[in-house]
């Protein structure tokens, strides 16, 4: 098998991204029985940025509307103490790299999660040049710029 058949058969930056997303509105229906209205993935070099709209929970926001923000924040610590470890796993399979680490926070007036996921490496994929903070992105941007 020759290096370009093995290129060939690797999925691509957006593929992947798109199957992450899919995979964490489903896991959300699944787990909590909540419609996230949209989910954002983007891969930055040794790390991947997700973003989850409407991300609060009915729980959360019956209490945060009833005045009880603190409670409604110990929810959203235990969803994420939950849900968590699932999409580590989930972002593993199919970026087929570790996570090393996983930050997030949420904001109960937006109702957005921002989570980033720290790999272990870069992911392999068709089109590593369109990575932001790889050397392939890096090397493409200076071409562009001559």
């Amino acid at each position: 098998m020759t290096l370009e058949d093995n290129k060939a058969r690797l999925k691509s930056a957006g593929e992947l991204e798109r199957e992450i997303s899919q995979s964490i509105q489903a896991l959300y229906r699944s787990d909590l029985d909540h419609s996230l209205s949209r989910v954002t993935c983007q891969l930055f070099g040794r790390n991947i940025v997700i973003v989850l709209e409407n991300s609060s929970t009915q729980p959360e926001k019956l209490l945060n509307g009833r005045g009880h923000a603190d409670l409604a924040k110990e929810v959203r610590d235990t969803v994420d103490k939950l849900l968590f470890p699932k999409i580590v796993e989930l972002i593993r399979t199919v970026l087929g790299v570790e996570v090393l680490d996983l930050v997030s926070d949420t904001s109960s007036k937006t109702e957005f999660t921002g989570i980033i996921a720290i790999l272990s490496n870069v992911p392999d994929v068709r089109n590593p040049d369109v990575i932001p903070k790889t050397k392939a992105f890096n090397k493409r941007s200076s071409q562009t710029k001559r």
